[in-house]
């Protein structure tokens, strides 16, 4: 599982070091770098994105993150009045989706208080924690971090489970009704169907998002070990291990859910 990290520093010129330093790691195998973008606050306390993720598959959660972070982060008051006031709207959706808790979001706003700080945002994986701290810490940086979960998955079966209840319901009654509580039922019926093709392809879209990811990071780890020294190699075989087990496990689970449907629909 990959985690995103928030590398805060009091200067910019320090953040585009970090970004050289995260680059070394990665090449030295380390950790795995899959996306990382730069923001700043500015004197009138402002956010604003320095450097952008890449674009495709592996720079997305990175590109939700940030702009999830400077949607609630941003302004003079940022999401601390937001949450004080108990409300919390908008970017929290992207940033739940992804894992990413209001505590993860309290330290980073509490740590990018003061205009001219500079963040480093990132997706990587990494199987110790101290070569990036260490790293980061040289330059004077305050390292964050939150595990990346992906709750959308986890959202969409539960919905597509709710609407197969509600459809067999209806079938059930539709059965045993009279003529004219069937002609009722039958736009109920219509309109459960009709909402389960929806569910059906937000399912179908996710899997599609899904895999294109996890096999862009796979792509990317063997990239990076095709390169890596003996002893990193053995971590990064680790790495790609984890995420094919990690890719099996979910797009199961996302097809189970699509074939369950079907079958729900063809009945």
């Amino acid at each position: 599982m990959s985690k995103f990290v928030v590398i805060v520093f009091p200067t910019e010129t320090k953040a585009y070091e970090a970004t050289r330093a995260l680059q070394e790691l990665h090449a030295e195998g380390s950790l795995t770098l899959y996306g990382m973008a730069v923001i700043a606050k500015d004197a009138e306390g402002h956010f604003g994105v320095k450097e952008t993720a890449d674009e495709g598959p592996l720079g997305t959660a990175v590109g939700a993150l940030v702009g999830g972070l400077i949607g609630l982060v941003g302004g003079p008051a940022g999401v601390l009045v937001g949450m004080t006031g108990g409300t919390l709207v908008g970017s929290m959706t992207d940033l739940f989706n992804y894992g990413v808790g209001e505590d993860f979001i309290w330290k980073v706003s509490k740590t990018m208080l003061e205009a001219g700080k500079t963040a480093v945002v990132a997706e990587v994986t990494e199987n110790w924690t101290t070569p990036l701290d260490a790293r980061m810490e040289a330059l004077g940086g305050t390292v964050m971090r939150t595990w990346r979960a992906d709750f959308e998955d986890e959202q969409i079966a539960k919905e597509l489970a709710a609407r197969r209840a509600e459809l067999q319901e209806l079938q059930a009654e539709y059965a045993k009704a009279n003529a004219d509580a069937k002609a009722r039922l039958k736009a109920k019926l219509d309109q459960a169907k009709s909402d389960i093709n929806q569910a059906e392809k937000r399912l179908q879209t996710r899997l599609e998002t899904m895999e294109t990811e996890l096999h862009a990071k796979i792509a990317e780890l063997e990239k990076q070990r095709a390169a890596a020294q003996a002893e990193a190699k053995q971590k990064i075989n680790q790495r790609i291990a984890a995420l094919r087990a990690d890719l099996e496990t979910r797009s199961g689970k996302l097809k189970q859910a699509w074939a369950l449907t079907k079958e729900a629909l063809a009945a």
